[in-house]
């Protein structure tokens, strides 16, 4: 993991450097560091941030399905509204 997918795994957790920083262990300049290519995580703290991005995509991808659903659902009903309220 290279120091720019660092910062958007941070980013697309909605984590400061800070608190990203708690979940490694780390300090927050470390995390700094990471995101600025002057340092580089531990193998165990890259293997936990593979593990927090492949979480993060399969979150990131059932709230689409979820959305997407919801948003044919509500296609569905507003078009049997229509439906009814037409044969009026």
């Amino acid at each position: 993991m290279n120091s720019q997918q660092i910062q958007k795994l941070r980013t697309d957790l909605g984590l400061s450097q800070p608190e990203f920083a708690q979940l490694f262990g780390a300090h927050s300049m470390t995390v700094s560091r990471w995101e600025r290519d002057k340092a580089t995580p531990t193998p165990y703290q890259l293997a936990l941030m593979h593990q927090f991005r492949q979480t993060a995509d399969v979150k990131k991808a059932q709230a689409e399905e979820t959305v997407k659903n919801l948003l044919v659902g509500a296609g569905v009903v507003a078009a049997l509204i229509w439906l009814l309220g037409a044969k009026k």
